[in-house]
């Protein structure tokens, strides 16, 4: 049983700002994690701090993204206080598993898109498409497109996977604007201990960002060259 677990076991009957303080008191987790077999057991830890609203950080393919459950309005909220970004502008990515999970909130994606996703991902990508109706009720907030990651790393996957819903994501900065990202799971685990409930070391991460390609137009438009390549 985790420490959120439990104290939320024993402050049951207190009220929920007591549980609050409590929650967010205590110094995130760090756990290693197998980068090629995630241990099962590890996994669901970090699956059972999503779904009681915790905040994590995590490796990818690419840079550290900080996120939570995508169905836990709360922990987005949470998420938007740390990032320091507004909800009503929210512009964070949904970490998916597969093809099939990313058609669940886009809307109909035309063949020759299909055909780059199904050719790119998993990968260094993220793809900007065209949100169906499930995701402004999903996230409170009008939002007409969404940026969908697959990435080619077995942490994040397995967690979602076994999560049922993506993870809404951001990346981690530096505030070193030459480094621009922190690669070091110690470094990230000392900036972010008292912010989040869980720090995963997958090693020490790359400092380059995924490649954002915009499909939502007519023609596909890359608005972020990073470390996917890509021929449109």
């Amino acid at each position: 049983m985790s420490w959120v677990v439990y104290i939320q076991a024993v402050l049951r009957p207190c009220n929920s700002s007591v549980l609050t303080i409590f929650y967010h008191a205590m110094a995130a987790q760090f756990i290693k994690i197998h980068v090629q077999n995630p241990e099962e057991r590890k996994i669901a830890q970090v699956v059972e701090i999503l779904r009681s609203g915790g905040i994590i950080v995590y490796p990818t393919d690419t840079i550290y993204g900080i996120g939570c459950d995508l169905m836990n309005r709360k922990a987005i909220e949470r998420l938007c206080k740390i990032m320091n970004i507004k909800p009503q502008k929210l512009d964070l990515s949904f970490i998916c598993n597969d093809l099939a999970h990313i058609s669940e909130y886009v809307k109909r994606i035309d063949t020759p898109v299909f055909k780059i996703l199904k050719k790119s991902l998993p990968g260094p990508f993220t793809f900007i498409l065209e949100s169906n109706s499930k995701v402004p009720k999903i996230l409170d907030v009008n939002k007409k497109t969404v940026g969908i990651r697959i990435p080619d790393h077995m942490i994040p996957r397995n967690i979602v996977a076994l999560l049922g819903n993506p993870l809404i994501t951001s990346s981690i900065k530096d505030d070193d604007k030459i480094k621009e990202y922190t690669t070091d799971p110690d470094d990230i685990y000392n900036d972010f201990k008292n912010l989040v409930d869980l720090v995963i070391d997958g090693g020490i991460g790359g400092n380059i960002p995924s490649t954002v390609v915009d499909c939502t137009g007519e023609e596909l438009k890359i608005v972020r060259q990073g470390l996917g390549l890509i021929d449109l």
